[in-house]
């Protein structure tokens, strides 16, 4: 096993793409930062970066493609908004063809990617979507339950503090929706997937709370449970603030009971509720930021994890 690393870009100088930054200067094993990019130059963000003597520049997608430090970069992470996203990706392909593109917008340019969940197979893909705080902390549980029993229906809450949604996260509201809701379907398993977001203006700032509610066929629920605290404690290997706030509940709904869900229609069998907190590792907002930390922290393990089979392949 090789010792070099990597050089990473990151587009997006807000809070997910400082976060991301420290993550990736004090935790990551293959990845090194190699330039910061906005369009603020004012931002703290581009500050920071300067101070910790990464390359920096103002000028955005553009202004990276410039930098004399290009050609040596192998990833990009792009935290800036769905709509930017395209553009950007578009840019980078057009000047180097084999990036690799990790994408924290809810663009969905290209798979969805949940590290616990898919990563294996979209390992050599060159754009991955990691869809949002939500789907990252909510989509592992439904997958959870899928690996038991079919499901029919589920349906995620997630609460986030105001203070820690910043202008990308509240311009990408309706994308998170609708990313969210798609991705519960393609990734988790579920036939049918719905997504609510609450951004909490509640003082102290509230730590990240996830509700998961999955309608399947009847199954064993101790099999069920078992799967989704396994579940949680491989998403806790990146993630050390994510754990399960309460015992999984169960509901049987029986067959002369239906429950009736819109656009979907009659169901029984089993309901499941699992409740989730996500506590984030401070490393530049607050714990109570757990939905910053979440994405950026699936992010860095999607990246280790690709740059890692990149280093073996090299080597090989």
């Amino acid at each position: 096993m090789t010792s070099e690393k990597l050089k990473a870009a990151i587009i997006g100088s807000g809070n997910i793409g400082t976060d991301l930054m420290i993550k990736i200067l004090r935790n990551s094993k293959h990845l090194e930062m190699a330039a910061m990019v906005g369009i603020d130059p004012a931002s703290d963000g581009l500050a920071r970066a300067a101070r910790l003597g990464v390359a920096t520049t103002h000028q955005g997608v553009q202004g990276l493609v410039d930098l004399p430090i290009f050609d040596d970069i192998d990833f990009v992470f792009d935290a800036t908004s769905a709509g930017a996203h395209v553009k950007n990706d578009a840019l980078l392909r057009q000047r180097k063809p084999g990036l690799r593109v990790i994408d924290l917008t809810p663009a969905a340019i290209g798979p969805y990617c949940v590290p616990v969940v898919n990563l294996d197979a979209n390992i050599d893909a060159p754009n991955v979507n990691m869809v949002t705080c939500g789907g990252q902390a909510t989509i592992p549980m439904v997958a959870a339950v899928s690996r038991v029993a079919k499901v029919h229906y589920a349906e995620i809450v997630a609460s986030i503090s105001s203070k820690s949604a910043g202008p990308g996260t509240r311009a990408n509201i309706d994308e998170f929706t609708e990313t969210t809701s798609k991705a519960i379907e393609a990734v988790g398993g579920a036939a049918k997937g719905k997504a609510i977001i609450i951004l909490n203006p509640a003082e102290p700032p509230v730590m990240m709370r996830d509700t998961v509610y999955v309608l399947s066929e009847a199954a064993d629920q101790a099999q069920v449970e078992a799967s989704i605290e396994e579940m949680a404690k491989a998403v806790n290997a990146y993630v050390p603030g994510y754990r399960l706030k309460q015992t999984v509940q169960f509901d049987v709904i029986p067959e002369d009971s239906p429950l009736n869900i819109p656009g979907l229609g009659k169901f029984s069998g089993l309901k499941t509720s699992i409740f989730i907190e996500v506590e984030g590792a401070a490393h530049y907002l607050p714990a109570y930021a757990g939905n910053l930390d979440i994405m950026t922290s699936a992010a860095l393990a999607t990246a280790e994890r690709m740059a890692e089979n990149m280093l073996k392949t090299t080597v090989a």
